[in-house]
Formats: C-alpha cells, structure tokens, sequence
C-alpha cells in the first residue's frame, strides 16, 4: 500500500484473484474518522467492471482451484495463521478501526481479538464437517455429504467492520467456499487488511476477493450476479428486502442479519446495581451503533423512578471523547448525516409526547466540535405508538417504558417488526426461563447484556433476519448437503425385467 504524497493518507486497493489492483475505472475515493470528519485513506471505487472481474476470480478459484480440494486439516492451519497474524498485529489493527469507525479503542482491541477467536473456532469446525449413514429399509447404503456452496457474496456494515468481515469469512473459509467480500463504504480499510493477512497466511489467490466501493451499485451487482451462488449480508431490513429481491432471480441462497429494536426487562427482583451497569452497557457501547443494542428499556413501576435516577446518573458520567484515547468511553457516531438522523428522532420524540431526561444533544466543545459526537441519551414516557418504541434509531437513544404485569411486558416487548435479542433481569429462576421462551427473539440472555460468543448461534426472528450466523449453525449457511445411495443387493437391478405380477392373480 502506498502513500499518497499529495494528502499524506493511505491508499487502498481491491483485491482480486489475489492481486491489489486499482479500480477498473480508476477512481477512488475518501473514508474519513467520525472523530474529526477528516480523510484516514484514500479508497479505490470499485464498480460493475470490477465486480465481473472479481466473481471471475472466485468462479475459478472454486471451480479449479486448490481451497475446496485442501483437506480440512489444511485450511484450518491456514485459518489459525490467520487469526496468529491477527494477534500479532492487533494494535495497529485497532487504531486504524478506532480512526475509520470511531469506536473506542478499548472496543476495537476487543474487537480484534474476538475476530482471531472467530477464525480459530472454525478453524476447528474446518475438521469436523462430516454427513450421516441413514439407515434404509432394503439393500442400500444411503449417507451424506456436506460440500461448500460455492461462490459467496458477503456484504459487511460499517459499525463492526473488522468483526463482521470475520464473521462472515472464518465458516465460509472453514467450508472450502471462495468469496467477494464488499465492506461498507465508510468503513473499508481494516477489510482490506483482512484480506491481505489471508493471503499472507496462505489461501490462495482468487479465494477471497475485496470490493471496496458504493453499496447501491456494487452490493446490488453482486447480489444479482448468476455468478454467485450465495449473498450473505448483515445491515439495515430495507437493503435485506431488497438483496431478497435481487438474489431471487438466481434463487440464490441467502442470509439476513437484519436490524432490531431489542427489549431490556428489568423487574423489582433483581439485582438493581448489577441491571443499571449491565443495562448502560447495552444501548450505549459502540455508541448505540449495534443491531442488538437494549433500546427498549422496560421498567416495572415499583423500581421505575429508583432504577432510572441511578441509570441517568452514571450515563452522565461516560466519558464521551476521542475515540483513540483509553480513557474515552464513548466515541462519536458514524457520520453528520447519522448524527442529524439521531438528534431528529430525538426532537420527535419530544414532539409526541416523551420527556428528555438525559443528552439529546450535539457535543461541540473544544476538539469534539469537528466530529460527530452526541451525548447518552435517555427518554422516559415513551408509549408504544410513538416512533422511538417502535424504529432502529441506531444511536445512543434510549426509550425507557413502564410496565406493570408480565403478560403487558411481554406483548410490548415483541410488539415490533424486530426480533433480534432481548435481555430479562430477575432473580426469578421460573420467570426468567418461562418469558425466555415467550419472547419473539433470535438471542435471550438473562441477567446479563449483549454478547455473542462464536460459540453461540446469533440471529432474528421475524424481520431481524434469515439464518444463524456463529457456532456450528453457520457452517449450515455455508454448505449443502449432498445424498449419496449406493446398490448392495447382489441380484441385478433390473426394472423392466422383473415387472410385478398385477394385483388379484
């Protein structure tokens, strides 16, 4: 990668059939830090030319090359160099994915080190892709084959860049697929540096393939190619409907992880300390920037007024600041256009009916002026019919509602066209697993916030989402099973020549 002289920021280019080449076109463009609004690198734009060129590669990569024929034991060593390299390199990892995303440093160390663990869990599951023998009702042997699918097309969002990207590649790889990976515009660079480590660790050219450009153009394009055989995709439902609509036409496999709107339960039984700090965390990490953040909070009356001064109280004590110092809590949101999009949920909210107790505002002071930074935000009253109970705000928006019984809390919680996570806090060892299975969610954790371990399966219910990404059921996304009979009756097979006798002689 080399510099540009002209700005002093980093060139990136895609990479395709193994080689970092510059846009078909030519042209590139700039990804810039939420904490300053200023250029971190200079992109190439991929566009329809180059998504051609990358299927291509992958196509012949599958079909002819060495990574779907490797024994499992071979990628797997493979996967674990990956994820080696990934630890060795993992602060300069980090800084860049703090300066292109504006996560906080101590997030994106985690983040690091949680996409070396996704590749070497299913640098383990590489060797373990095995079928079944079905037993048959006759001289048959009848058993399975688990085979990759394919090409995979796999489109990555902006708020986790480096850890989606793992996500997505580590069960593809494990599979012996070969891929295009397309990050989010705003947020390419660490996707690049993923693929570059691939190769270095040794999957071969053409294997895994990086399009760095405009989603609307090349996230379309590839999800339409009859070149590719799966789209994966994590983002917001809208573009998941769409990506549907595309992928129909080749009746492509697909998986969604789509948006939520996530319920946070807290009753008077818990361990109110425990609940505030596990429920601060929930909405307000990576600055409110997750799909499964806790945006609904849902307390009962007789805790209410404890429980949220104790919570407003300490949300005014993160530490909102540059992104890249350890201290700092919270970093900015993504862009001015999120920033104005938060702030005006915030400003309808008020409008219906909510009461402001908590942020709800730009912070412009001193060097924070130049970026995107709000304050935690909560809003007490929120009733079901207003937007903020019911819309991904994708911000540090809190929507705090009252609740009496558990048959009310339950309907409210899983009155959304979301249902992605939800998190129940009560000592009530009956309760919680009874409303664990009454909740309309993909992922249930009890007294505890948001956490997925590759380990677990995560994924939606409802329009949240298609399939389980992690754990074992991600290798179902990314392989299919193939039924083999085989004849072991020692007498001929012989249709025609054997003809049955009609019924009644």
């Amino acid at each position: 990668m080399a510099v540009a002289a002209s700005t002093q920021i980093e060139h990136y280019d895609l990479i395709i059939g193994g080689e970092n080449v510059p846009a078909a076109s030519g042209e590139t463009f700039e990804t810039v830090s939420p904490a300053t609004n200023q250029p971190v690198g200079r992109m190439a734009k991929a566009g329809l030319e180059d998504v051609a060129r990358a299927v291509a590669a992958a196509r012949t990569a599958f079909d002819e090359g060495p990574w779907p024929r490797m024994t499992p034991l071979e990628r797997s060593r493979i996967m674990h160099r990956i994820a080696a390299i990934l630890r060795e390199r993992l602060p300069d990892i980090a800084r860049i994915e703090t300066s292109n995303c504006g996560k906080i440093i101590v997030e994106s160390r985690g983040d690091v080190t949680a996409s070396a663990n996704c590749f070497e869990y299913y640098a383990g599951l590489a060797t373990q892709l095995w079928g079944e023998q079905i037993p048959m009702n006759g001289p048959l042997l009848d058993y399975t084959l688990r085979e990759p699918v394919g090409v995979c097309a796999q489109i990555v969002p902006w708020n986790f860049p480096l850890l989606m990207a793992a996500w997505k590649l580590a069960p593809a790889l494990a599979a012996g697929n070969t891929l295009i990976l397309k990050p989010a515009s705003a947020t390419p660079i660490t996707a690049v540096m993923l693929g570059e480590i691939c190769r270095e660790a040794g999957v071969p050219d053409g294997v895994v393939n990086i399009l760095t450009g405009p989603g609307k153009e090349v996230g379309e394009a590839l999800a339409g190619h009859p070149g590719v055989d799966k789209v994966a995709f994590t983002g917001e439902t809208a573009t998941g409907r769409r990506i549907m609509e595309l992928a129909a036409g080749t009746i492509k496999k697909v998986s969604l992880e789509l948006g939520g709107k996530s319920p946070n339960i807290v009753f008077p039984d818990a361990n109110l300390d425990e609940a505030v700090d596990g429920s601060l965390f929930a909405i307000f990490t990576n600055a409110g920037q997750r799909c499964t953040a806790r945006t609904r909070l849902f307390l009962h009356q007789d805790i209410h007024d404890q429980f949220l001064g104790e919570f407003v109280r300490k949300a005014g004590n993160i530490r909102v600041g540059d992104p890249l110092q350890h201290e700092t809590q919270m970093g900015p949101v993504i862009s001015p256009t999120q920033a104005h999009r938060i702030l005006s949920y915030c400003q309808r909210a008020e409008d219906e009916g909510a009461e402001l107790v908590a942020g709800g505002k730009r912070i412009t002071e001193g060097d924070l002026g130049a970026g995107n930074f709000l304050a935690p935000t909560v809003f007490d009253g929120v009733r079901q019919d207003m937007h903020l109970a019911q819309e991904e705000v994708f911000g540090p928006v809190l929507a705090v509602i009252p609740f009496v019984t558990e048959d009310e809390v339950v309907q409210a919680a899983n009155a959304t066209i979301y249902g992605l996570a939800a998190t129940l806090w009560t000592n009530d060892i009956k309760r919680a697993h009874t409303l664990a299975r009454r909740l309309q969610a993909g992922n249930v954790s009890i007294n505890y916030p948001t956490v997925n371990p590759p380990e677990a399966p995560f994924g939606g219910y409802k329009q949240s989402g298609i399939g389980r990404e992690l754990s074992r059921h991600a290798m179902d996304l990314y392989t299919q099973t193939k039924n083999v009979v085989v004849n072991l009756n020692p007498q001929p097979f012989d249709w025609y020549g054997r003809w049955p006798e009609a019924p009644g002689t």
